[in-house]
């Protein structure tokens, strides 16, 4: 590699987010401010809201459960044709 052309890595960088959580990386700068991480993402720590709007979310399971219905009476149906043959 070329010198003078790559900036400086620092190897223990350190990662400050809002939430207060810290850690350390490698980074080309010394500190890094973030607003979320991994300790306070609501997907990482199962707090997840599920915002419902105008009941997509019902709709969506009334459709899986519909459709594992279908599934589930035409493997019946295979069956019993199969038995009766």
């Amino acid at each position: 590699m070329k010198s003078a052309i790559h900036p400086q890595y620092y190897p223990k960088a350190k990662v400050v987010c809002a939430c207060g959580h810290s850690f350390t990386i490698g980074s080309t700068v010394e500190e890094v401010h973030v607003e979320i991480c991994s300790a306070c993402h609501p997907f990482f720590t199962g707090k997840q809201k599920v915002l419902d709007a105008a009941g997509r979310v019902e709709r969506f399971k009334k459709r899986t459960v519909l459709t594992q219905e279908k599934v589930i009476a035409k493997a019946g149906r295979a069956k019993s044709k199969k038995d009766s043959a």
